[in-house]
């Protein structure tokens, strides 16, 4: 095995216990057991420093409830319920011990009596979270271990990616070693050995890895010897009453069919986008269409061939839900079922298969049924069944309706090569893989320019535009009608709250709509009925309206976490928890400096942008870009890259549509409703500043 790896994985264990002992200090035989003394050594202490280092299996939590008062349970429960607002039946109870606490506040700080307190320290988990509480013996105080919630949680997310990670490292080492036990009985004896440590890790680590969700396509031939076939995929990204955004490309892909190949596309899909799939022979000539939609799980689809598909260019597209990630439908889930037909450019999606030879498209385990079609592709404006389209479009991108091959580089889908992230693909082809009439490069944003790559993808995903003369102004101010509208964009959440009638802000109005929406949603607020529209926006404004509006609440110790800023002393008083939950997230961006929040700085179209994209990341929407001057990559990333490094130098294989906007200039806060008329004819007949600074300046 590399012993550069194996020397780095034991600093990087060793870092977690490190820093589980610095918080947790312990003494007598426990401490010589693992640790070395350090700082007050309390009961209390070794008695926390046991209980977190306890592995957590099912027998555990059936000791916890009976170790626990149930009175005292509900109080750590309800405490939970009310600060996190997590509901009481997804929170259970993971460990619990008696202990006695030094003084009335439970051995925390504080002004309190020195009496001996007895009482419970207990552990309670949610799917995504964990607490550490302190109770006195009837539950009447139950308060928040928040240095011990923190860095419990950071040991058990540190020790579960490592182990994680070591496990897929020897499960690979094991294949290998196989190999050379052929020629070396050594060999084979360290094989043996591995195999016995990664027998040992999986038991020990309790991690279980879930394939992740999203679209698995198959290419499929009943019948025929068509032995390779091209891929061309793309994804239409639903958005909601505005229906689809443009097609983006994703990539071309080779398959060999008689090896049953699957290719995999995840991240970056929600419930109701629609992939896109142009096949093509090894002859480059275009034999078949079929579009179809990611389910609300795990969704298997299956595109079957004809015999001879460069003459019939039909294709039967068959797919549904695969929970439990067996490559099959799902039994007791839906299967839709039809086929698609191109002739001269033009794809039809057909009501009926009685002009098909079915026979050609059977397969055993496959549904006999066709003509199945989901709900939102059988009614609506935006159905497809029994319906045609051309292939494509005047505004279609370079890379889809260039030859496979002569602009981009043609992916092999292999056994090590078969899961692509939706969203980094669409990154890496963005110049060519996106509408004609979508800018992506603007004139005075430069290839070095700090915020280009949040500029670039937001334009690409349609969120943000330019200006006519081609600039993007990315040094100018943003105001609060813009950034309304830009929000209005970007997110798709329900409402929280009734809309009012802002007294500064009239129906014709170019962003009256986007303002509403971005108020019911819970973005943004106002004061005595005034939206202020022209406002400009500080720095703090726009996060304080991306933690309200995704609901983000800090856990673990807030001042801990703000120091990562230098100016950590200038942020107020009662924002600085929600600060510290977006820098948890890693939605704050800070240039020049990175360690300056300088929260109270009037924001920039490239500082909001590149805001807005983070906060997107943190909602799991877009794949992360990363940046010099991006807070908060934690030290589990760091080590998490040092692994992959060490994987890739030993060769391991790791493996929306709009109608167009007219005499508009959307700039930055461009939206559903309409758009910044900027220095051009109003839209609805109203004006806005647009191209100009916020407040009137030049």
């Amino acid at each position: 095995m590399n012993q550069n790896y194996i020397a780095a994985l034991s600093k990087i264990i060793l870092a977690a216990a490190s820093t589980t002992a610095i918080a947790f200090p312990v003494s007598g035989a426990f401490a010589a057991e693992s640790f070395s003394t350090a700082g007050d050594e309390t009961v209390e202490n070794i008695q926390l420093q046991r209980l977190l280092l306890a592995d957590n299996d099912d027998e555990d939590e059936k000791k916890a409830g009976v170790m626990l008062p149930e009175t005292v349970k509900a109080a750590v429960f309800k405490d939970i319920s009310e600060q996190t607002k997590v509901e009481y039946s997804a929170l259970r109870l993971l460990k619990a011990e008696k202990t006695t606490w030094v003084n009335g506040c439970l051995g925390l700080k504080g002004n309190c009596s020195k009496g001996l307190v007895p009482g419970y320290i207990a552990v309670v988990a949610s799917d995504s979270q964990m607490w550490v509480y302190r109770t006195d013996k009837s539950g009447k105080i139950a308060k928040l271990d928040e240095e011990s919630t923190q860095t419990y949680s950071a040991m058990m997310v540190k020790r579960q990616t490592v182990m994680s990670q070591v496990s897929r490292r020897d499960m690979q080492v094991q294949r290998r070693s196989r190999v050379l036990s052929a020629n070396s009985s050594s060999t084979q004896a360290r094989a043996t050995n591995v195999a016995a440590r990664s027998t040992q890790v999986n038991a020990s680590s309790q991690v279980k890895i879930k394939s992740k969700s999203g679209i698995a396509i198959a290419i499929l031939q009943p019948a025929g010897n068509l032995s390779e076939v091209i891929t061309r995929v793309s994804v239409k990204t639903k958005g909601g009453k505005k229906g689809f955004y443009k097609e983006r490309f994703l990539g071309d892909y080779k398959y060999k069919i008689k090896q049953k190949q699957k290719a995999k596309f995840v991240k970056g899909l929600k419930t109701g986008d629609r992939m896109v799939v142009r096949l093509y022979d090894m002859q480059k000539r275009f034999i078949g269409y079929s579009e179809f939609e990611y389910l609300s799980a795990n969704t298997v689809v299956n595109l079957i061939l004809p015999s001879n598909p460069a003459q019939n260019q039909v294709v039967r597209t068959v797919y549904g839900i695969d929970s439990d990630f067996d490559g099959n439908i799902d039994a007791n889930s839906n299967t839709y079922s039809y086929f698609t037909e191109v002739r001269n450019q033009r794809v039809s999606f057909l009501s009926s298969s009685s002009n098909i030879n079915v026979s050609e498209f059977q397969m055993q385990g496959i549904s006999t049924a066709s003509s199945v079609y989901s709900a939102s592709f059988s009614s609506g404006e935006y159905s497809l069944a029994n319906s045609s389209m051309d292939i494509f479009s005047s505004d279609s991108a370079a890379a889809l309706k260039a030859a496979p091959g002569s602009i981009v580089k043609i992916t092999e889908v292999s056994q090590q090569n078969n899961s692509f992230d939706v969203t980094q693909q669409m990154m890496a082809y963005r110049d060519v893989g996106v509408s004609r009439n979508i800018q992506v490069a603007f004139s005075d944003v430069s290839r070095n320019h700090w915020a280009k790559d949040f500029i670039a993808e937001l334009a690409a995903l349609e969120i943000i535009e330019g200006f006519p003369d081609g600039t993007f102004r990315p040094d100018e101010q943003v105001n609060r009608a813009q950034f309304a509208a830009m929000i209005n964009q970007a997110f798709e959440k329900v409402k929280v709250r009734k809309a009012i009638k802002f007294s500064d802000v009239s129906n014709r109005y170019w962003a009256s709509n986007a303002i509403t929406k971005a108020y019911e949603m819970g973005f943004l607020t106002v004061e005595d009925s005034k939206f202020k529209p022209k406002k400009a926006l500080s720095r703090l404004e726009v996060l304080l309206a991306f933690a309200r509006g995704l609901n983000y609440n800090v856990s673990g110790s807030t001042e801990t976490i703000l120091t990562a800023y230098t100016d950590a002393t200038m942020i107020r008083s009662d924002v600085r928890s929600a600060i510290a939950a977006l820098t948890q997230r890693g939605v704050v961006v800070n240039y020049p400096n990175v360690s300056t929040l300088n929260a109270e700085k009037v924001a920039t179209r490239a500082e909001v942008s590149a805001l807005l994209y983070k906060a997107l990341v943190s909602t799991g929407e877009v794949a992360d870009i990363s940046s010099q001057y991006a807070v908060g990559q934690t030290q589990e990333a760091a080590e998490l890259e040092q692994i992959a490094e060490m994987e890739e130098n030993d060769n391991v294989n790791v493996s929306r549509t709009k109608k167009p906007k007219q005499n508009c200039n959307q700039g930055i806060g461009n939206g559903a409703e309409g758009c910044d008329p900027g220095n051009s004819r109003p839209h609805g007949g109203s004006n806005d500043e647009g191209g100009r600074t916020p407040g009137g300046k030049r």
